[in-house]
């Protein structure tokens, strides 16, 4: 074969190599906890807002979890006491955990909706009979108002009627050509969205080189009506289902060959994090299978075994990976298992269970108190990869005291593995392969974040991580990232470079004996 014959193949199998190996854009999302700094300014209520570390703080959250998830979660009073009697606030603790900034229609209008992994839908407020209230002294701090999407007032709106597959519920159709209505009710007492489905275009945007502006059709709920925890803060300009099924924003840009079907997410201690629709991670990153149930596929996983300290323990349980639920939470027998073993390793003097926090093993940080004496936890998952848990607890700060408690609250039905477990890591939710993926990682970093090497970093997050609780102190990148607008980011990268590379040496070598 002539030289340029060679080079020729050559060129057309480097294409083939790319085309397969890319698998397009990764658009990422700054996230915003809800007890967050820039949460709180953008809500507005920053009366009776709990402290951070505090008793009531962790008490809310708790709180939260239970109600979102039901009474499922905790066999304990699902009415926690709050120290001031606190009644409003504990109304408006039943928010969901994560927000993000979205763009719908044109000319483009801004959503602040809320993140949620154990659902589907994504919808925002639309011609409204009964929705949340968009403005008013509450929202006075907002960097933008507070929106209802008009479908009449974007030029790129569609009508999804009943024919169209995306319709799930054609039984309430008036006729195969009329609006196609959706109800969808969740767990939260007397919580529910319904409406009709519009399509229209949603904003992203890459940030490496060339700047790329991309309008992506997507299938969402017109909320006309919302009912229970909607009406208050827990959604009032939407919510962004990140469900496997198709409805589902991350299930349909995939489809569009927009990104690949996964994401990722990253949690920072001071309440900032990222979430990349399209990110499958990278190749040296740990990965176990999801428990897939074809009537309702959800982020399940099978636990093998679980390490604390240097003890092995033999328990085996299948666990919801759910970002949107604060703490982690084990059935019998192996939340008993894990926690007696947590509780005879640990050096500190226990105190008895205080009725404001669901943790029952608690105890008296000493003076001289030293991170390494904490005994460590890993879990074993599906075929033998290591999570490791880099902190276990919560640290709790009063005027008169430091208590640290072991963050894993017993309950009656669900095991989930929640965002304090999760914390330390990127987490990868790949929906092509139906596995979790995780690898250790600085959100704050997005240099790192971009590039993604095959190096761990080397920071680590600091004790009590769980939603937000952190060092006050915070890295040069975290303030940076704290102090920037609500709005989100999008970047883009073609992942598993060293695969690819070592795809093409080995094509160049072929070419050379030919």
């Amino acid at each position: 074969m002539r030289s340029s014959s060679k080079l020729t193949f050559f060129l057309l199998i480097t294409i083939w190599v790319f085309s397969k190996t890319c698998k397009g854009r990764v658009f990422t999302f700054k996230m915003h906890h809800r007890f967050s700094d820039s949460f709180k300014n953008w809500s507005g209520l920053t009366r009776n807002w709990p402290e951070k570390g505090s008793f009531e703080y962790y008490a809310a959250l708790a709180h939260r979890d239970q109600m979102l998830r039901g009474r499922r979660l905790s066999d304990a009073d699902a009415s926690l006491a709050f120290s001031d009697g606190n009644s409003t606030f504990r109304i408006s603790s039943l928010g969901f955990l994560h927000y993000t900034t979205v763009e719908l229609g044109t000319p483009g209008v801004k959503f602040m909706v809320a993140l949620d992994t154990g659902s589907d839908l994504f919808w925002v407020p639309c011609d409204c009979s009964r929705c949340a209230p968009t403005h008013g002294a509450s929202y006075a701090s907002l960097d933008f108002e507070l929106s209802i999407y008009n479908p009449r007032e974007s030029s790129t709106s569609k009508k999804v009627t009943c024919n169209n597959d995306m319709c799930a519920q054609r039984n309430r159709c008036l006729g195969t050509f009329s609006s196609c209505p959706y109800i969808v009710s969740y767990v939260s007492a007397q919580t529910s969205t319904s409406g009709i489905l519009v399509k229209d275009v949603l904003h992203l945007t890459t940030e490496d080189g060339g700047r790329e502006f991309v309008e992506a059709y997507v299938t969402f709920g017109c909320g006309q009506v919302q009912s229970g925890s909607f009406l208050d803060i827990a959604a009032p300009n939407g919510l962004f289902g990140l469900g496997m099924e198709k409805i589902s924003v991350p299930s349909v840009l995939s489809r569009e060959g927009l990104i690949a079907d996964s994401f990722s997410m990253c949690f920072g201690h001071d309440g900032i994090g990222r979430i990349s629709f399209g990110d499958k991670g990278s190749p040296d990153q740990e990965e176990t299978p999801f428990n897939i149930d074809p009537a309702h596929p959800t982020y399940n996983v099978t636990v093998t075994q679980a390490r604390v300290g240097t003890m092995l323990i033999d328990v085996e349980f299948t666990a919801l990976f759910d970002s949107g639920t604060s703490f982690t939470y084990m059935v019998d027998p192996a939340y008993s298992r894990v926690s007696e073993k947590f509780h005879s390793l640990a050096r500190d003097k226990w105190r008895p269970p205080d009725p404001r926090i669901p943790f029952e093993y608690c105890y008296d940080m000493s003076p001289d108190a030293n991170a390494s004496l904490v005994p460590s936890m890993s879990l074993t998952m599906k075929g033998g990869r290591h999570f490791t848990v880099y902190d276990p607890i919560i640290v709790i700060s009063t005027q008169n005291e430091i208590v640290y408690c072991l963050a894993i609250v017993k309950s009656t039905e669900l095991n989930i593995i929640g965002q304090n477990f999760m914390t330390g890591y990127r987490v990868v939710f790949d929906r092509e392969k139906l596995v979790l993926g995780w690898k250790k990682f600085d959100c704050y970093d997005v240099e790192d974040y971009n590039n993604f090497p095959l190096q761990p970093h080397a920071s680590m997050v600091p004790p009590a991580v769980a939603a937000g609780l952190g060092s006050n102190s915070s890295t040069g990148s975290a303030k940076e990232a704290s102090n920037k607008s609500l709005s989100s980011i999008a970047s883009t990268y073609c992942y598993g470079h060293t695969s690819v590379f070592t795809s093409l040496i080995s094509v160049f070598l072929i070419c050379l004996l030919l």
